[in-house]
C-alpha cells in the first residue's frame, strides 16, 4: 500500500472519530477499533465515502487481555502496519476506590494503560525502522493537576500517560516518530453519558471550560506533528495546568478537595 496506516482506538465517537476523520483527510488509510462494531461500521463508510481510504475496523474490547495482539494480528493478516497510533480508547469509573469492585479496576486499568502501553511497545520498532511514525496518547488535564475523591485512578493513569510519553519523545529524537500527550479538559463527547455523570458535570461546569471533539483532535494532530510532548487544548486549560504547577502541593490539594466534589460522582 502506498498510504500510510494511523490506528485508532476508541474509535467509535468523540474524540477517536474526530482523530479518524482528521487522519483520513490528510490521506491516511484507517484502522478504527472500539466495542460497538456497527458504530464502526457507519464511521468506516462516511469517511470511506468522503476521502476514498481504506478503512478497515475491529470490533474489540480492550479490556481483554488479548485485545492488542489481536487488533495488530488482524492488521498484519490484511498486509499492514501502523504508521500513527492515537491511544484513544476510555472511560471513567465513578465511586470511591473502597466502594468500586476490584474486578472493575483491573479493567480499567487494562483499557486505559496496558493496552496502550502494549500498543506503542508492539507498533514502535517498526516505526523506528521505517523512519516515521506518529504516537498520540490521549490523556487529560487530570494528568497535570492533582488528584481528587472519586474517580480514583483516573487522574493517575493520565499521569502516567504524560509522563510515559515525555520519555518516548526523548528517546526517539532522532528516529523520525513523534510522540504526543495530548491533554484535554472538558470535552462533548459521550464521556460523562457512559459514566452517569453528565448532568452533574453539566451544572458544574461553565460553557468557556468546554471545547468541541474536532477542535481538540484537530490541535492533537498539529501537535505530534510538531513533535511536541505535552499538548494542553484551550488557553483555559492551560491556565489551570500552569497554574497547578505554580502553588504548592498542600494548596493545590486543598483546592481539590474544595472543589471536587462538584465534578465527580462520589
Amino acid at each position: 500500500m502506498d498510504r500510510r496506516l494511523a490506528l485508532v482506538t476508541g474509535a467509535s465517537a468523540g474524540i477517536g472519530a474526530a482523530f479518524a476523520r482528521i487522519y483520513a483527510s490528510h490521506g491516511y488509510d484507517l484502522a478504527l477499533t472500539a466495542r460497538r462494531a456497527d458504530r464502526l461500521e457507519r464511521l468506516a463508510e462516511e469517511i470511506g465515502l468522503r476521502h476514498g481510504v481504506e478503512v478497515l475496523t475491529i470490533a474489540a474490547d480492550l479490556a481483554e487481555p488479548e485485545a492488542p495482539a489481536a487488533i495488530l494480528d488482524h492488521l498484519e493478516a490484511h498486509g499492514r502496519v501502523v504508521d500513527a497510533l492515537v491511544n484513544n480508547a476510555g472511560y471513567g469509573l465513578p465511586g470511591t476506590f473502597a466502594e468500586t469492585r476490584l474486578a472493575d479496576q483491573q479493567a480499567f486499568l487494562r483499557v486505559m494503560l496496558e493496552a496502550p502501553t502494549e500498543l506503542a511497545h508492539r507498533v514502535l520498532p517498526g516505526m523506528v525502522e521505517r523512519r516515521f511514525g506518529r504516537i498520540v496518547n490521549v490523556a487529560s488535564l487530570a494528568g497535570l493537576v492533582p488528584g481528587s475523591a472519586g474517580h480514583t485512578l483516573y487522574g493517575a493513569v493520565k499521569a502516567y500517560l504524560v509522563k510515559a510519553s515525555q520519555s518516548l519523545h526523548l528517546e526517539n529524537q532522532a528516529t523520525g516518530v513523534h510522540v504526543t500527550a495530548l491533554c484535554p479538559g472538558f470535552t462533548y463527547s459521550e464521556f460523562h453519558d457512559v459514566n452517569g455523570t453528565r448532568s452533574q458535570i453539566g451544572a458544574a461546569t461553565p460553557p468557556w471550560l468546554w471545547m468541541g471533539a474536532d477542535e481538540v483532535a484537530a490541535i492533537g494532530y498539529e501537535a505530534v506533528e510538531a513533535n511536541r510532548p505535552v499538548s494542553v487544548p484551550g488557553a483555559p486549560n492551560k491556565a489551570i495546568a500552569a497554574f497547578a504547577k505554580l502553588i504548592p502541593d498542600d494548596w493545590a490539594l486543598a483546592l481539590m478537595a474544595w472543589q471536587g466534589p462538584r465534578f465527580r460522582k462520589v
